[in-house]
């Protein structure tokens, strides 16, 4: 399950895009959603929150993940 199918089971929108570490870092952007081996790489030049995927193939995970935080910002 991809943020964008948890957006839209949800009811929620988002502008989202899938790019490689430089990109994430690079590109204007108000939170990062990345894999464990790559948030390693960024966690200490990010300007935004990272938020920590173990396993992008694992829905229940990407979910709960992605609709905590973005409970947390209300």
């Amino acid at each position: 399950m991809a943020i964008d199918d948890v957006l839209k089971k949800h009811g929620l929108e988002a502008d989202t895009f899938c790019g490689d570490v430089g990109t994430c870092l690079s590109n204007q952007c108000d939170t990062i959603f990345i894999s464990k081996e790559l948030a390693e790489r960024i966690k200490d030049r990010a300007d935004v929150p990272v938020i920590v995927i173990e396993d992008f193939m694992n829905s229940k995970e990407v979910e709960e993940k992605t609709l905590n935080y973005l409970n947390s910002l209300q």
